[in-house]
């Protein structure tokens, strides 16, 4: 089942990005700048750092995930992301256990026969795990037989510059279902400790046009009233 933590950021990253943009135009030292910029101001430069698209800033912020009961498909997405780092739990040191968790898709769990289909693929699989095991192959070689599938833990750490564009592409619907998932879990942890900074993140078509023309899912409307949703959940606690 799908985990998804904020384990560790920037203390008071809303602030750290407007104090780096503001360091670049005043003559102060940094002590004195800190005790002048106020709250509000330190609001409205990043909202103009966002509009105006200086995005540098927002590098000085970053953000630590682990994310949990995700595929290994999955996680070769989230690698794709270069600018960020990643620790993943090792096939090759950690041995599948004799209840090992597989990921099953909507589509498939909704689907009685192919369900059954995927979940003897998923046995079998494990079992030729086993027996190649006990036939002395080490496990970084008896993994071979295991599906894509296989539940995985991931950390990943990303500044806010990044997950800004990660959150634009992953939280859009034409991203495939388990990564958006995930991506949709780290925007709402992300807006909790930096509203200012993820005010207006998400997929393209919250901020205006779909970016994916004419691939777009023809539901932008409902999408951006499902990120409404969103930050109302999260006004709420």
């Amino acid at each position: 089942m799908l985990k998804t933590q904020l384990v560790r950021h920037t203390n008071d990253p809303d602030r750290v990005v407007a104090l780096a943009a503001r360091i670049c135009y005043s003559g102060m030292d940094f002590g004195e700048l800190n005790e002048k910029i106020t709250d509000s101001a330190a609001a409205e430069l990043v909202a103009m750092l966002r509009k105006m698209g200086h995005e540098s800033p927002f590098e000085h912020a970053s953000f630590t995930f682990c994310v949990e009961g995700v595929s290994r498909t999955a996680t070769h997405q989230f690698v794709r992301h270069r600018i960020a780092s990643y620790s993943q739990q090792s096939q090759r040191y950690v041995k599948a256990g004799e209840d090992e968790k597989f990921v099953v898709p909507p589509e498939i769990e909704d689907n009685p026969e192919a369900k059954e289909k995927v979940s003897a693929h998923y046995r079998a699989a494990l079992k030729l795990y086993f027996e190649l095991l006990d036939m002395g192959v080490k496990k970084e070689d008896a993994r071979y037989v295991l599906p894509e599938g296989a539940e995985t833990r991931i950390m990943a750490t990303m500044n806010a510059r990044e997950l800004f564009h990660f959150f634009s592409l992953r939280c859009c619907n034409r991203a495939q279902w388990e990564i958006r998932a995930a991506a949709v879990d780290m925007l709402k942890e992300a807006k909790k400790v930096a509203p200012l900074i993820f005010e207006e993140a998400g997929p393209g078509c919250l901020r205006g046009a779909c970016p994916e023309k004419e691939y777009s899912c023809g539901k932008s409307a409902e999408v951006r009233e499902f990120f409404k949703a969103l930050d109302e959940s999260i006004g709420k606690k």
